[in-house]
């Protein structure tokens, strides 16, 4: 899954401290985010099942790897059918689409995978210039950085105006409303020939450290190794005292890729 998709919205949520808020994966063992770092999860949806059969009151769904796994599929639909709010964050709006959960609703995505979202599920009708669209208990999102003003958004529906403006300063983030000017996204001949640069020059690749320490903000960590690694020359790789997971301020464990004394000083 993604490293901002998946990190970002636990962190947000946690430092609001208004909800219990577990990071979940369909099997046991660390996950390996793209494009950097990987993590622990708290529990296995199977594990969480037997802990809460009621279901969640709300499910956050990051871009995957896979948008079409049938265990992950069947668990959100199972999940919505149980009255969570299921939010799909970015691209994750592909396996809550594949799970049938945007069959003749309104909806958006990351505008990379906006045509194949249209094309695989013809019966969504798109709202452009929103960065949010919600429609009956299922919320979707633009790009990468639409989960911080998603979560914003979230937490103000969960406990008001006040908390969603006080986690909004924590982060730096002005506003949190759903404006987007969608159409200034798109693959544009600039962006392609730094790419093709970037890729090509194979004898140029940079390994960009990032040291792991205890109740570091795992929003800022997620930020700065998504960027490092999305250059086409460069990437990040996250480095600790121990081969231990590392924990953040707001409880997620990181595990490194490697250990200080083997990293270049």
């Amino acid at each position: 899954t993604e490293t901002t998709d998946y990190l970002m919205p636990a962190g947000i949520l946690r430092r609001a401290d208004i909800a219990d808020v577990e990071m979940l994966a369909s099997a046991a063992g660390p996950v390996k985010l793209y494009p950097a770092l990987a993590v622990q999860p708290d529990a296995t949806l199977a594990s969480f099942d037997a802990r809460h059969p009621a279901g969640a009151d709300y499910v956050i769904v990051p871009a995957m790897s896979r948008d079409d796994d049938p265990a992950i599929l069947a668990w959100l639909l199972a999940q919505s059918r149980k009255g969570a709010t299921i939010l799909g964050v970015c691209a994750g709006a592909k396996v809550v689409a594949a799970a049938g959960l945007l069959d003749g609703k309104r909806g958006t995505t990351h505008w990379y995978y906006l045509n194949d979202l249209l094309r695989a599920h013809p019966s969504i009708s798109y709202v452009a210039d929103r960065r949010v669209v919600t429609d009956r208990g299922v919320a979707t999102s633009t790009g990468i950085s639409a989960s911080m003003p998603m979560m914003l958004m979230l937490i103000e529906a969960i406990a008001g105006r006040q908390k969603a403006e006080a986690v909004a300063g924590d982060l730096g983030l002005p506003a949190w409303d759903a404006r987007h000017a969608s159409r200034n996204y798109a693959l544009t001949r600039p962006f392609v020939t730094t790419v093709l640069g970037n890729s090509l020059a194979f004898w140029n690749r940079e390994r960009i450290g990032v040291a792991l320490a205890p109740g570091m903000d795992e929003v800022s960590l997620a930020l700065v190794a998504d960027a490092w690694s999305r250059t086409y020359r460069s990437r990040a790789a996250s480095y600790a005292d121990s081969p231990q997971p590392v924990q953040t301020r707001n409880g997620i464990r990181i595990v490194p890729d490697a250990a200080a004394a083997d990293w270049p000083a």
